[in-house]
């Protein structure tokens, strides 16, 4: 918490956050990439991004683990505001909002695995698995969705820890990813 008035990770944090959403709803994404556009799709998307996100800042953990910590817990309020907006009751969105927590932790897991040993067909098979719902068809898609976020890291990483802790965040547009280091 800031003293005299100066803002609160929960501000970052929700800067971050809508950038996040920005990046993970750029049409191209699912009209060109195959993300399905539906709850499932929309939430694949974000996770994706957040677990690049949150790969981030845990590299300066020292300095971010309160802001990876609010981000965490904005995206899930959202989720959980998300599910009200379209109708779930207070007693299902609970249980709703743990499944999607489960969820995410094994996406990050999944992904994180094939970040570390640098291994774009683990990663292409974690996409597979987790945004298309191991179908084999997707693969030409896995394989596009593995290259973006293989192209997607390296600007992430260098971005400036300043930055991010004032809920700064530039993404370039997936469509680039395309042209450059992807697309194969």
């Amino acid at each position: 918490m800031a003293i005299f008035g100066g803002k609160k990770p929960q501000d970052e944090a929700h800067a971050l956050y809508v950038a996040i959403v920005g990046q993970a709803r750029q049409p191209v994404l699912f009209e060109d990439f195959g993300v399905p556009d539906s709850v499932d799709g929309r939430f694949d998307m974000i996770s994706l991004h957040i677990f690049l996100v949150l790969r981030r800042l845990k590299a300066d953990v020292d300095k971010t683990a309160d802001l990876a910590q609010c981000l965490f817990d904005t995206m899930f309020a959202d989720m959980d505001r998300s599910l009200r907006e379209m109708g779930a009751g207070d007693l299902g969105v609970g249980r709703r909002v743990k499944a999607m927590a489960t969820a995410f932790y094994g996406r990050l897991s999944a992904y994180e695995k094939a970040m570390q040993s640098n291994d774009r067909t683990v990663l292409r098979d974690a996409v597979v698995r987790n945004i298309f719902r191991d179908d084999a068809k997707k693969i030409g898609e896995s394989e596009m969705i593995a290259d973006y976020v293989l192209w997607l890291a390296p600007s992430l990483e260098a971005l400036p820890i300043d930055d991010l802790l004032m809920g700064k965040i530039d993404f370039p547009p997936p469509e680039a990813s395309k042209i450059i280091g992807g697309g194969r």
